[in-house]
């Protein structure tokens, strides 16, 4: 059987981690990770570092973020040795983007015998401001203050470099707007996920 590495992707606060628990429940024979999980850990490195916690600064971006992301990939490299489908719920906003990094998951991918899904959710910059102030995190503090800087890097166009042919799957959209958004886009995204794993398993079995 083919196996699924499936990345739920966005810029954040548009419901990456509310779709990507429904999705995984949604799901049979899935491992469900967090980037956020690892989170304990970069405090503690602030903190020995004596530097102030802002995952906005200079500081995450030299010796934080990246190690992140290799973090959370190499544990779900790990998982597809024992299951089907490996669902990161994390924002992968820049990696989504370099089809150098892409590559060269796909390759690492190809030797568990899985491919890409990469799961973009669209919600509107106006939907996320206020999704951001009412969830009230600490790791949001730069951007609610800084909301026009912030906002201005974000990159809300959908990543069609993802696309493969004949690859149903490679690009999936989750419009999350609302909750009629999210129905829809839900039934969606598991039929086609539940379509290309019966067909790369009849690929498989001819």
């Amino acid at each position: 059987m083919v196996k699924k590495l499936i990345l739920v992707t966005s810029p954040p606060a548009c419901g990456k981690t509310y779709i990507s628990k429904a999705l995984a429940a949604r799901l049979e024979h899935v491992v469900y990770l967090d980037k956020d999980t690892l989170m304990t850990l970069s405090k503690q490195i602030f903190k020995v570092a004596n530097q102030p916690y802002n995952r906005s600064s200079q500081f995450f971006e030299d010796n934080i973020r990246d190690y992140e992301y290799d973090c959370v990939v190499d544990l779900a490299l790990e998982a597809l040795d024992y299951e089907d489908k490996v669902l990161i719920n994390a924002p992968f906003t820049r990696e989504i983007r370099d089809m150098d990094y892409i590559k060269g998951l796909e390759k690492k991918l190809a030797e568990k015998n899985a491919t890409l899904v990469v799961v973009w959710v669209e919600t509107s910059p106006e939907i996320v401001h206020k999704r951001m102030i009412y969830r009230n995190s600490d790791r949001d503090t730069w951007k609610l203050e800084h909301w026009d800087e912030y906002i201005a890097g974000c990159n809300f166009e959908i990543p069609e470099n993802l696309k493969r042919p004949g690859a149903k799957d490679s690009l999936i959209i989750f419009k999350n707007n609302n909750e009629k958004e999210f129905e829809n886009s839900m039934k969606k995204c598991v039929s086609i996920l539940d379509e290309t794993m019966n067909e790369d398993s009849l690929q498989q079995v001819g």
